[in-house]
């Protein structure tokens, strides 16, 4: 029996797998392309998180696809939204029809004489393996199996259910119970104003607090372009100047972290008033953008807290006891239902052991190469949302730069290219410069980032579009065929690249 091939393969089916798929059929007909999504829907994220108020933190006309105007009420959508959003996209353009569900890969292996990959994947009891000609993960980058949950002392003692977002049970009843939501990220923000009316009391309990913004839900800009020009148009200016005004908000954060800082935690005072003590709930001790920003569509979090529905409290946990949990300052908060909103456990490269010509890749040792590819891994791309910005922002852009990668591979004769590094005394460093705990626990096993372009991560939109688009596909790239190509150690070397390999 053969093994099936095909020029490309998509790994995962959430926003940026069906972005990249659409990329692929528009701007590269000619090639065969499958989409393996290892669980049994689309919708990535938005399939997987079910808990109460799930929403953006990012605006849709930016977090949407660019060729597919947002058309929803709100700018800040809701989980379900975006999910039926990614799904009748799908549809659409028949890119449903090329998902192929249940099909997880474990392993994929490079042969340079053969200038393809071999892909194992499962399938329940059942393996399968494929071959193709460039491997594309948009797996996104955290375990959808596993969340994290520290271990905190005494949590077996406690007599009340514990749940983590990522893993929301659907018989869940919080009606008037006690509840405490461990956490301050989007995550929290998010769940307190969303289960406010329904509990009891619902506390958002911190060890540190987040900078937090109450933004508008609608955008009335957007509406009224909408009102008066083609849909697609209007989703593009409006994609535009939100991306501008997201950018500009990052730059100023940057460049005046101490005005920035003063300016968002004057706003929160402005919205919760004398109900609430600003320090230390509202005072982080980071600058701002050290960690991502948490929004509040319409100040929901503020205004659960101004009813007295919500409140907030900033210690650390001594223990858990039967009926709730105890702090290092001695206070004790009573609960029914525990919410450990404690973050993310990310991964490198979807878990996926793998080889290039029999050498096993450290994922953490490479160094990404325009966001996307990874020196030293031939026809492989690794789709990777901004940190300050909309995920498909970046990921779009990515999906664009693989299709040009592809063209310019089959205008020039090629099989493959390698980006390689030219200066090797360039300066490393993390691949993600947010000082978040579920950055800061496995920033060793991720890929780095250099100092200086096409290593460096800009974290500007603007930037990298110009770059992605139109930059030269040959800079830093060794390129090759099959049966007739350079070593490994050649391929790592710090030379020009080749034009052609005889």
């Amino acid at each position: 029996m053969s093994t099936e091939h095909l020029d490309v393969l998509i790994v995962g089916a959430g926003l940026s797998g069906v972005g990249a798929a659409y990329r692929i059929q528009t701007m590269c007909p000619n090639k065969s392309y499958a989409i393996l999504e290892g669980r049994a829907d689309l919708g990535g994220t938005w399939d997987l998180f079910r808990y109460p108020g799930i929403r953006s933190d990012s605006d849709m006309f930016t977090l949407g696809y660019p060729f597919a105007p947002w058309t929803g009420e709100k700018s800040i959508a809701t989980g379900s939204d975006i999910l039926n959003y990614i799904k009748e996209t799908a549809e659409k353009h028949g890119i449903d029809r090329r998902i192929r569900y249940n099909h997880r890969v474990e392993s994929a292996s490079w042969s340079s004489d053969d200038a393809r990959w071999t892909v194992d994947v499962s399938r329940g009891e059942q393996t399968e393996t494929l071959t193709c000609n460039f491997l594309y993960l948009c797996s996104g980058y955290y375990s959808y199996e596993k969340a994290h949950t520290p271990d905190f002392p005494g949590i077996e003692n406690f007599g009340g259910d514990i749940v983590h977002p990522q893993r929301w049970p659907d018989d869940l009843d919080y009606t008037g119970k006690k509840v405490i939501v461990i956490g301050s990220g989007a995550t929290a923000v998010t769940l307190v104003p969303a289960m406010a009316d329904q509990t009891a009391h619902i506390t958002m309990l911190q060890r540190s607090p987040s900078y937090i913004a109450a933004l508008p839900a609608t955008d009335p800009v957007a509406d009224k372009l909408r009102e008066i020009l083609p849909g697609q148009f209007a989703h593009s200016i409006v994609r535009v100047k939100n991306a501008a005004l997201n950018q500009g908000l990052y730059q100023f954060c940057r460049l005046a972290p101490n005005l920035a800082r003063k300016l968002l935690q004057a706003g929160v005072e402005k919205e919760v008033g004398s109900s609430i003590a600003i320090d230390p709930n509202f005072t982080p001790t980071y600058n701002p953008w050290d960690q991502r920003l948490c929004m509040a569509p319409d100040g929901d979090l503020f205004e659960a807290i101004k009813a007295r529905k919500a409140s907030v409290v900033t210690d650390r946990i001594s223990r858990f006891t039967t009926d709730g949990v105890e702090l290092e300052s001695g206070m004790t908060l009573d609960a029914d239902i525990v919410i450990t909103a404690t973050g993310l456990e990310l991964v490198a490269s979807g878990q996926i052991d793998m080889t290039v010509d029999d050498e096993e890749i450290e994922t953490g040792s490479g160094v990404v190469y325009r966001g996307l590819m990874s020196s030293d891994i031939p026809n492989f791309a690794w789709c990777v949302g901004y940190t300050n910005a909309s995920w498909t922002l970046r990921a779009d852009l990515s999906s664009r730069f693989v299709c040009r990668f592809l063209t310019y591979l089959d205008r020039h004769d090629y099989d493959y290219g390698v980006p390689y590094i030219s200066d090797p005394k360039m300066e490393l460093r993390p691949i993600l410069d947010l000082t978040s705990g579920y950055v800061q626990r496995v920033i060793s096993f991720l890929p780095k980032q250099g100092t200086k372009s096409p290593w460096l991560l800009r974290q500007n939109y603007f930037i990298d579009s110009l770059s992605v688009r139109f930059g030269r596909i040959d800079r830093n790239m060794r390129f090759g065929r099959k049966r007739r190509v350079p070593s490994r150690t050649s391929v790592t070397a710090t030379e020009p690249p080749a034009r052609l390999l005889a």
